[in-house]
């Protein structure tokens, strides 16, 4: 497994860490390349990352959470929950909070707008929202999925209502608390600059990190929290009924300069977690010589390691 994330580094990528987690095996950590280039520090595989949109899986955790104790209901729409979005978000009337967390919602998605920049830094929710608000939906709600950033901005909004405080706090005390989970945050702001992965660009040596836009946390804490999303031992019986019905087990994250893996096999029992901190270029078009597909090279040693856990 250390030669495919060291392959990495030969097929361009600047860094790469590898977390895994085999059942009743002590954790695994693998880690090439650079942590910042300028520096010369090497990979840490203790670092912490942007994990982009990994974090939608915190959030529809929390959603399952409050819908279970009732705070929150998964029939009631948008306008129930933001009445001033009406008029501004058609069929505001009709989309349920079960179709936003599901990305049946038709809201238009903020990051595919043409004046939405990923090269500045986000950190207005209230001006990426704007993008949005008076367009026409892209379709009727839940007549199909589309994957849109907008329905996750608007979640966060509601628990804040809903809670009467930030949804941030709420899943540092309910989620990430019980986990023993101290390396995960939502903001930059929250965490030393130095303890972040650098993030590139293919080709280019300017530092990403500064763009913002993302929750932090180390490989380690991913993997624990997916662990545990998985196994039943994050959520009571009635909280994973509820999650297994609105959304997802496992993700990928995406944002300038960091590009994440968190999956559960459940097959082989294991967790395999992949950070890779160099997007855009050639990193998106490197065929696989043993499966003769062209792809990212960073879903090619994510698949290489997985199919080495196979063999074990």
């Amino acid at each position: 497994m250390q030669e495919q994330v060291d392959d990495a580094i030969d097929y361009g990528l600047d860094g790469i860490i590898v977390y895994v987690d085999q059942a009743e095996k002590a954790p695994e950590f693998y880690a090439a390349g650079w942590k910042n280039k300028l520096t010369q520090e090497p990979a840490d595989p203790h670092a912490l990352f942007k994990i982009g949109s990994i974090h939608k899986l915190y959030i529809a955790t929390a959603v399952a959470k409050l819908v279970n104790n009732g705070s929150l209901s998964l029939d009631e729409t948008l306008a129930d929950y933001l009445p001033e979005l009406v008029g501004r978000i058609e069929y505001a009337d009709q989309i349920t909070l079960r179709m936003m967390v599901q990305h049946r919602s038709g809201i238009p998605n903020f990051t595919d707008d043409d004046a939405f920049d990923w090269f500045t830094p986000q950190t207005d929710e209230d001006k990426n929202l704007e993008l949005v608000l008076d367009d026409p939906a892209d379709f009727k709600p839940d007549a199909r999925y589309s994957y849109s950033n907008t329905n996750y901005l608007l979640l966060g909004r509601i628990l804040d209502k809903v809670l009467g405080y930030s949804h941030h706090q709420y899943v540092y005390n309910e989620i990430l608390a019980p986990l023993g989970l101290t390396h995960t945050y939502f903001t930059l702001d929250e965490v030393e600059y130095d303890d972040v992965v650098s993030g590139y660009w293919y080709q280019y040596d300017d530092d990403l990190r500064n763009l913002g836009g993302s929750m932090v946390a180390t490989a380690e804490d991913v993997g624990i929290f997916l662990r545990a999303l998985n196994d039943g031992s994050l959520l009571n019986d009635d909280e994973q009924a509820i999650y297994s019905s609105i959304y997802e087990y496992e993700h990928t994250g995406w944002v300038p300069g960091y590009f994440s893996i968190a999956r559960y096999h459940e097959d082989i029992d294991t967790v395999v977690i992949q950070f890779v901190n160099t997007t855009g270029g050639d990193t998106w078009r490197i065929t696989d010589v043993t499966g003769g597909k062209a792809t990212g090279i960073s879903n090619i040693i994510y698949n290489r390691i997985v199919r080495i856990l196979h063999r074990q």
